[in-house]
């Protein structure tokens, strides 16, 4: 996905002060504020346009900037900065209503202290050192989820971390707006698919709706030979055919071209398929499902929505950086002690978001689902670092499992042709699958090279969800009893 998605997006930057400093003060708190906006913006790090708003003094004032907020369709997020003092009973209630995330940024105008000129007007001026706790004791006293940067404004790791939280804000206003259409039903007596779509509306903002293959089919019988014709064309331009088997692969195209005008003219960005409820089709969606990923779209398989979801949303954070986000599945175990390894891939719908080279495009038998041979993308993943994750419904509560992996060369496989990764999980495939089958952590997960552990985690506080990291400090004893500190904890906020 490129950037074009965060375009119309903003976050606000609202900085803190009160009258007790007067005019000049004040006047310089503003002259100030902006510079940083201007000077972040220009920094070109930042994803998302930050924008200034004038400095609130008053409760009146935060309450209607946190309104105003909430009800701006662009605005996903505040920055606040409190560059003087400003007493944080004002802001209790415009952070009481306040329904958009927000990072604080403890920060300075200046990055240091003059040493030989320093005097009670700089003081008076710039007081975000302790400015900055009062507003974190009322943010903590409130139970507010937020992030807290810390550092000079003009520094790369702090522009990073604002950066990295925008891209996170993102995801959560396309969480809050996701729409995710499910053609067929999941796949029968599977449990991890499942889920309270109820629930999950709720919490994370997702509309889950089911169409019968029937709608899809209807949509595909409005495609013409041109408009396959044309895609079979982008894919020998972009893609390595293999073999002669030309009319399976023209399927996949009508399937992607009826599947994508459906999908678009009902505003879904998320979907489902299952090889268990195909009919109409004559193939099961594969290099189709593969190549709307790579388009952004996100994909679960087996019915399997809360993956769907889980993928859209890291492509959108995602979108513009190097690396990839894709469906994915663990498949099966290398075993051999020097280097124990798990083989993830799955029968078809794997993203070439992640590929290390042009994809093969190849039609082979799939063996399930009694249905012709699919055309898919076949593609190794390519060597490094990467996260993985899996958003599961515990019944009353969604918990999001994270755990970071080591993409390694596998041998060759000249027998199977998927796309496949060879990874080994945190901190080793012994503790790291162990811990993973007792957080219940599901078989189908979110796999992404361009995303790391803080922005899973940014995300599950910015909805109050449940958040388990399971990485190279995991040690089984203490994952079992934070599991069950979690089953406490948000019992009681039940």
């Amino acid at each position: 996905m490129d950037t074009s998605i965060f375009k119309e997006l903003e976050i606000w930057f609202v900085t803190g002060s009160q009258h007790l400093y007067g005019e000049e003060t004040l006047k310089q708190v503003a002259e100030n504020s902006q510079t940083i906006v201007n000077g972040l913006n220009s920094a070109q790090k930042l994803p998302v346009k930050l924008v200034y708003k004038p400095t609130v003094k008053t409760p009146d004032e935060i309450y209607n900037i946190c309104l105003e907020a909430n009800t701006s369709k662009n605005c996903i997020g505040l920055i606040t900065w409190m560059h003087t003092f400003s007493p944080a009973k004002m802001w209790i209630s415009g952070l009481s209503v306040l329904n958009k995330p927000f990072l604080h940024l403890h920060t300075q105008f200046n990055r240091d202290i003059p040493w030989n000129d320093i005097d009670m007007d700089f003081m008076n001026l710039n007081q975000s050192a302790h400015g900055d706790r009062e507003f974190g004791f009322i943010c903590t006293r409130l139970r507010l989820n937020r992030k807290v940067v810390v550092g000079h404004w003009k520094e790369e790791g702090v522009q990073s971390k604002i950066a990295q939280w925008m891209r996170v804000a993102a995801g959560l206003n396309e969480s809050k707006n996701l729409k995710i259409c499910r053609f067929g039903d999941n796949m029968r007596d599977v449990a991890v698919t499942e889920g309270d779509k109820v629930e999950a509306q709720k919490v994370l903002g997702w509309r889950i709706n089911g169409h019968g293959v029937g709608d899809l089919v209807a949509s595909m019988d409005t495609v013409t030979d041109a408009e396959v014709d044309a895609l079979y064309q982008e894919y020998k331009k972009n893609y390595n055919i293999i073999g002669n088997d030309v009319a399976n692969i023209k399927y996949q195209a009508k399937i992607e071209i009826g599947m994508k005008k459906f999908l678009d003219q009902y505003g879904y960005k998320a979907f489902t398929t299952n090889f268990e409820d195909l009919y109409g089709l004559e193939q099961l969606p594969g290099l189709a499902s593969q190549r709307l990923m790579e388009q952004g779209y996100g994909f679960g398989a087996e019915g399997d929505w809360k993956q769907s979801g889980l993928v859209r949303i890291m492509k959108v954070m995602s979108a513009g950086m190097k690396g990839g986000c894709s469906f994915m599945e663990d498949y099966t175990y290398h075993l051999d002690p020097k280097q124990p390894s798990v083989l993830s891939a799955h029968m078809l719908e794997i993203c070439p978001s992640i590929a290390a080279d042009k994809p093969n495009i190849e039609v082979h038998p799939l063996g399930i689902g009694g249905k012709d041979a699919p055309a898919r993308f076949v593609f190794n993943v390519p060597l490094g670092r990467g996260v993985n994750a899996s958003l599961i419904d515990m019944g009353g509560r969604m918990r999001m499992i994270v755990n970071p992996v080591e993409v390694v060369k596998p041998e060759d496989l000249p027998k199977l042709p998927v796309a496949r990764a060879l990874w080994i999980p945190e901190p080793n495939l012994e503790i790291g699958a162990a811990a993973w089958i007792l957080a219940g952590g599901a078989h189908h997960t979110s796999f992404s090279m361009a995303l790391d552990v803080e922005y899973l985690e940014d995300f599950t506080e910015m909805l109050g969800i449940e958040f388990v990291l399971i990485d190279k400090d995991t040690s089984i004893r203490e994952f079992k009893k934070e599991l069950r500190f979690n089953d406490v904890y948000f019992n009681l906020k039940i």
